[in-house]
């Protein structure tokens, strides 16, 4: 991971815990605690890889989207933009699609409402159009997709499905991805600097409890999410 350059004296606060390693350790953790495949039902894995595309496949470019939105570094937007563009021509949401159906995995109204809570969060933190967290939880997230990649085509693999377009696309592109998306937040740093009290790490945990709906189930009864 690169190290971040950051110039503002809130940024040298933020940096003394080092940020490369923070995030680090946060992905460290969530691969670290994945359920062990040889315990799991088929049912089990069957939800897993149903929340993982019940999240992705409709969010994720509407994540980077409303990441765009937010910034006001150029250079910023460019990195950005590069994702994205790489996102819609290759249609990894369609590339998704077809990997999860090939698990026999594709999300139920339950997959659906399982990570419903945690996804909302999420969703109404970005709608705050802050440029610098919301840059900095996209860059954990495509730190933590390249390393669970694998995980999940060995999901899949104890599905019966031989798979591997998505996984295998997301365990390359994304080391680049993650690894532009930090140096974007030192550039929107350098132009829109954070507000004084603001956490840089709001979305990220954010992020991460959504994260562990995904791997470990819902963390709320469906029952709370109607009413």
């Amino acid at each position: 991971m690169n190290k971040l350059t950051l110039t503002s004296p809130l940024q040298d606060d933020l940096l003394e815990g080092s940020i490369d390693e923070r995030i680090t350790a946060i992905v460290d953790d969530h691969i670290g605690r994945l359920p062990n495949l040889e315990r799991l039902t088929s049912e089990e894995v069957r939800g897993i890889i149903a929340r993982y595309s019940a999240v992705l496949e409709g969010n994720f470019i509407y994540w980077m989207t409303a990441t765009y939105l937010a910034v006001k570094s150029e250079e910023a937007r460019e990195i950005i933009i590069e994702n994205l563009t790489e996102e819609v021509r290759d249609s990894h949401p369609a590339m998704l699609r077809i990997f999860a159906t090939a698990a026999d995995a594709y999300p139920t109204e339950a997959d659906s409402l399982a990570i419903g809570p945690d996804l909302t969060n999420v969703r109404l933190f970005l709608g705050k159009l802050q440029g610098v967290q919301s840059l900095m939880t996209m860059a954990f997230f495509e730190s933590y997709i390249q390393r669970f990649m694998s995980y999940l085509a060995d999901l899949a693999a104890a599905r019966g499905s031989a798979e591997r377009v998505y996984t295998d696309v997301h365990g390359v592109c994304d080391v680049e991805h993650s690894q532009e998306l930090f140096r974007a937040v030192s550039l929107e740093m350098s132009v829109n600097p954070m507000k004084p009290g603001s956490n840089l790490y709001e979305g990220v945990e954010l992020l991460s409890a959504l994260l562990d709906s995904i791997n470990h189930g819902a963390a709320r009864a469906v029952a709370n999410w109607r009413a």
